[in-house]
């Protein structure tokens, strides 16, 4: 069964007026209509709304049962007509995003910063994790979008691609290859690599191009997250294959480039493709895009960034785009 809202409209103002003429005029409606409704939802319902005697209007038990729940109905539906349009306008909302170590510490600073000075009513929920869990919790649904490494073998998500990035290898300042501008990566045959914990992209590309160079990494440890490995490598303990990004200009590393082929990955947003993207979403992944194209983030940030937001793909034009 599928009672109307404008019945239960009518039917509140019937009761709380006690006059079907008088309600009718507080809705603005002719009076037949109003009657004509109540007699509807009565069959609907099944039972007598109302004990009709001249110059008496009352409600009847069933009637009396039914008015809480019409009004509650009403209610709601007001609410969460207003909360949409609250949402709608960006006044309130929750957004659940994600995105690798490296892109929290570098890009999600200034860019989340400037969303919640324009939008402080979205409630924003930030999950940093490798790009593997990343793209699981997409997949699973607990994220509205992350910046992920390409490749994303995952068909229920879309990608936009954002930003191409050089990996470089990362060196304290006292290791013999501090003073070098580049070197091979066979070079690092017996060096001693600080290696990510599963999850990470970083980890199976630095194995795969090892690999691909025909030997197998040694690690002066394993198992580390982003600031742990950058730390370990800081003290001298090995040295790693990370993005230039997280190395900044006059830090305490050294960021020496890895002679070709060169080793880069290919930042991208995600999403799923049968959610539809909020307005909120497309917001914050359009600050993000105009932030990383700008020439002063590109001229303070490290050398070998790309940003790839002009080609290919684009995020959604529209709210509700799939």
């Amino acid at each position: 069964m599928d009672v109307e809202l404008h019945r239960l409209r009518y039917f509140i103002a019937v009761a709380e007026a006690r006059h079907f003429t008088r309600a009718a005029r507080d809705l603005g409606v002719a009076q037949p209509s109003v009657s004509k409704q109540i007699r509807l939802l009565e069959e609907e319902l099944g039972a007598p709304l109302f004990h009709r005697r001249r110059g008496d209007l009352r409600l009847s038990p069933a009637g009396e049962a039914f008015l809480p729940w019409a009004r509650q109905v009403v209610t709601d539906l007001a609410s969460a007509v207003d909360e949409a349009r609250e949402i709608g306008g960006l006044r309130r909302g929750r957004m659940s995003v994600g995105a690798t170590p490296s892109i929290t510490t570098s890009i999600f600073p200034q860019a989340l910063g400037r969303f919640h000075a324009s939008y402080p009513g979205i409630e924003l929920k930030l999950r940093e994790a490798g790009s593997r869990d990343l793209v699981r919790d997409l997949d699973q649904g607990s994220l509205d979008v992350a910046l992920v490494i390409l490749p994303v073998m995952h068909r229920s998500l879309e990608t936009v691609p954002l930003l191409r990035e050089e990996l470089v290898l990362a060196v304290g300042p006292g290791h013999a290859l501090a003073e070098r501008k580049t070197v091979a990566l066979t070079a690092l045959r017996d060096t001693p690599l600080v290696m990510f914990r599963e999850g990470y992209d970083l980890r199976a590309t630095t194995l795969a191009a090892c690999a691909a160079a025909g030997f197998e990494p040694v690690f002066a440890v394993e198992g580390g997250e982003m600031d742990g490995v950058l730390r370990l490598t800081e003290a001298g303990v090995g040295v790693a294959i990370v993005p230039s990004m997280v190395v900044p200009k006059g830090g305490p590393l050294h960021a020496v480039r890895i002679s070709p082929p060169q080793l880069t990955r290919t930042i991208a947003f995600a999403y799923r493709r049968d959610r539809r993207v909020s307005r909120a979403t497309l917001e914050l992944m359009t600050m993000v895009t105009s932030l990383v194209r700008s020439r002063k983030w590109l001229a303070a940030m490290p050398p070998g960034l790309e940003a790839l937001s002009s080609q290919g793909a684009s995020p959604p034009s529209t709210p509700g785009t799939p």
